[in-house]
């Protein structure tokens, strides 16, 4: 009976370990796609940013800019006209679900953790039409004819992605959805594939609380033996 006794507590002190940290990556449910420029992000997020070269009012006259809103210039100075519109607009691409080991990432870890970063695409697959307005310039494309003197209404396109940290010890299991843990919400984060400074606060407290766990198991079964002798 006390063996049984035992053998459930540590079957329990195993499940209750694998249910507080995953095991496997991180997932999106889909590769977020720009379909328009053919741009693919393997990581968990695609950010297109467009900008249009524009006038702009400075302290003393004019100057162009690259701005990603339109100016209104409807009362600019004769010959500083912006277009109204931007032809083409800024997009923002995130997979429906981020899963780990099969459950859903909450998505304000992902809010909070998440860190967006330029992306240079393989331009390869811009699609024909495209193809006749834009040319690459610097990390992404340009409708200028000349990048080093483009003109007002000329367009230029860049793209971000968003990575995730390295997650050990962030999240927890509830409800069947992974939660950043709240101590490891101002913890310092290590990027995937590359290690920590230190350890956070957050993975000490889970290790000491998880080799406490397993003091506490061995010293059941300590006392259990002493009784039977």
């Amino acid at each position: 009976m006390r063996r049984s006794a035992v053998g459930c507590l540590l079957l329990f002190a195993a499940a209750a370990a694998a249910q507080q940290a995953p095991a496997g990556l991180p997932q999106p449910d889909k590769s977020p796609r720009d379909a328009e420029f053919g741009v693919v992000s393997r990581k968990f997020g695609l950010e297109r940013r467009v900008e249009m070269y524009q006038w702009r009012e400075a302290e003393q006259g004019y100057e162009k800019v690259w701005s990603a809103v339109p100016i209104a210039s409807a009362g600019f100075a004769r010959g500083h006209d912006n277009p109204k519109d931007i032809p083409l607009p800024s997009r923002r691409i995130l997979p429906a679900t981020i899963s780990i080991d099969g459950k859903p990432l909450d998505p304000e870890a992902i809010s909070r953790l998440g860190e967006w970063r330029g992306f240079r695409p393989n331009f390869s697959a811009l699609p024909g039409n495209l193809s006749a307005t834009f040319q690459p310039e610097g990390d992404g494309l340009g409708s200028a004819e000349n990048p080093l003197d483009p003109q007002i209404g000329d367009l230029r396109v860049t793209w971000r992605e968003l990575a995730l940290p390295a997650l050990d010890g962030r999240l927890a299991l509830e409800g069947g959805v992974w939660k950043l843990r709240p101590q490891a919400i101002d913890e310092p984060v290590a990027q995937a594939g590359l290690p920590a400074a230190r350890v956070g606060k957050g993975t000490l407290g889970w290790l000491i609380g998880a080799g406490l766990f397993v003091l506490a198991i061995l010293a059941i079964v300590a006392l259990m033996r002493n009784r039977r002798r």
